[in-house]
C-alpha cells in the first residue's frame, strides 16, 4: 500500500512538471500565442464576413485579411496600423480606379498600376502598411471586374470589420512579453560577463596578449544587445494601455531598470575591450598595464563580472558591489603609485579604474 501511494504521487508529479514546461516554452515564445490568435481572430472575421449582408458577404474571405493585421502587434500598434492598412488600401484602390477609367486591364496597366502603388507606398503616413497599397491595387484592377466600386467598398469594409475584430482579440488578450524580454537581458549578462572574464584571462599571463589571441577573446556583444534592445522596446509599446500591466508593474519596473544598467554596461565593456586591445598588445613599446598593473586589472575585471552576474537576480548584490569597488581602488591606488615611481602618465590604467567606477555605478541602479 505505502509503495503504490508513492507511485501514485509520481504519476501525479510527471503532469504538473509536464504543464509546468509547457508554459515556460509558451511565455517563452509569444509567437505561439501570436499564431493562435490571429488564427482565432481570422476565423471569427470571416464568420462576421459571411454572416453580413450581400453585397459584404459576397467577398468575406477579405475580413481575414483586418484580423491578421490587428493580432500580429502590440495593443496600441495594432490600432495604428489598422488604421494605416485602410489608408493604404483607399489608396491603392483609387490608384486602380484611376488607371482603369483610361487604360483596359492587361500588361500596360498592370505594370502602371503597381509602378504607381510602390511610389506611394513608400509614404510615412502609411508606415509598414503600406505595402497594402500594392497589393489593394491589383485586387481592385484583376478582380473587381464590372463591379469595381461594390468591390473597393466590400474589400475595404471587410478589412475594417477584421480589423475590429483583431483589435478585440488583442484587447481581450493583449501581449505582454515580459517573460521572453527577461530572457533577453539575460542572454546580454551572460555575453557580458563572458566578455569580461575573457578580457581578465588575457591579463593573467605573464605578458601582453598578441593581437590574434586578443581576437580569440573578444565576444559579439552588438548582435545580443540589439536584440534586447528590440525586446525592451517591445515591451515598453506593450504596456501602453495594457490592462495585464497592473499585475505586472513592478516586474516592467525591474525590467527597465535592468535594461538601463545592462545597455550602460555594455558601452563600458566595448571601452573595456578597445582600451586593452589596443594598449595592452604585445609587440608595444607603452604598454597600457605591464606587468605590475595587469595583476590589478585582471582583479578589478573579475570583481566586475561578478557584480554583473547579480543584475537581475534575487540574490543580494551588495557583497559583489563592495568587491568591486574595492577593486577599483586597489586598481587607482596601483595606478597612482606607479606614476609616482616610474614617472609614466598610465592614462589608459586611468580610463580603466573611470569605466569600472561608471559600471559600478550602473549595476548599484540596477
Amino acid at each position: 500500500m505505502h509503495n503504490t501511494g508513492r507511485d501514485t504521487s509520481a504519476h501525479g508529479r510527471r503532469p504538473r512538471r509536464f504543464l509546468d514546461a509547457a508554459h515556460r516554452q509558451w511565455v517563452l515564445h509569444p509567437r505561439w500565442s501570436l499564431a493562435l490568435k490571429g488564427a482565432v481572430s481570422a476565423a471569427l472575421a470571416y464568420l462576421v464576413g459571411v454572416l453580413a449582408p450581400a453585397p459584404l458577404s459576397d467577398y468575406a474571405y477579405y475580413a481575414p485579411l483586418g484580423a491578421v493585421v490587428a493580432t500580429t502587434s502590440t495593443l496600441v500598434r495594432s490600432v495604428r496600423e489598422s488604421l494605416q492598412a485602410l489608408a493604404a488600401i483607399l489608396v491603392g484602390a483609387a490608384i486602380a480606379r484611376g488607371v482603369d477609367l483610361v487604360l483596359a486591364p492587361d500588361e500596360v496597366s498592370v505594370a502602371l498600376v503597381v509602378g504607381l502603388a510602390l511610389l506611394v507606398s513608400g509614404w510615412r503616413p502609411l508606415g509598414e502598411m503600406g505595402s497594402w497599397a500594392v497589393t489593394s491595387a491589383l485586387f481592385v484592377l484583376i478582380l473587381g471586374n464590372a463591379e469595381k466600386v461594390e468591390f473597393v467598398g466590400a474589400y475595404s469594409g471587410l478589412v475594417v470589420v477584421g480589423s475590429l475584430v483583431g483589435i478585440a482579440v488583442n484587447l481581450l488578450v493583449p501581449p505582454l512579453p515580459l517573460t521572453p524580454t527577461e530572457a533577453a537581458l539575460d542572454r546580454l549578462r551572460d555575453v557580458l560577463v563572458e566578455q569580461l572574464e575573457a578580457l581578465a584571462g588575457g591579463l593573467e599571463g605573464d605578458r601582453a596578449p598578441s593581437e590574434d589571441e586578443w581576437g580569440e577573446r573578444r565576444r559579439a556583444v552588438s548582435p545580443t544587445l540589439a536584440e534586447a534592445r528590440e525586446a525592451v522596446g517591445l515591451t515598453r509599446e506593450a504596456s501602453r494601455a495594457n490592462p495585464r500591466l497592473r499585475w505586472h508593474r513592478d516586474w516592467a519596473a525591474a525590467q527597465v531598470d535592468r535594461a538601463g544598467a545592462l545597455e550602460t554596461s555594455a558601452d563600458v565593456v566595448t571601452d573595456l575591450v578597445r582600451l586593452l586591445v589596443e594598449w595592452e598588445q604585445s609587440g608595444r613599446d607603452d604598454l597600457a598595464f605591464g606587468s605590475r598593473l595587469r595583476p590589478a586589472a585582471a582583479a578589478a575585471l573579475h570583481a566586475y563580472a561578478d557584480a554583473l552576474r547579480t543584475v537581475g537576480e534575487d540574490a543580494e548584490d551588495d557583497d559583489a558591489l563592495a568587491r568591486l569597488d574595492e577593486a577599483a581602488e586597489s586598481l587607482r591606488r596601483a595606478v597612482r603609485d606607479a606614476r609616482r615611481e616610474l614617472d609614466k602618465d598610465f592614462f589608459v590604467a586611468g580610463a580603466l579604474v573611470l569605466a569600472l567606477r561608471r559600471g559600478a555605478s550602473a549595476v548599484a541602479g540596477a
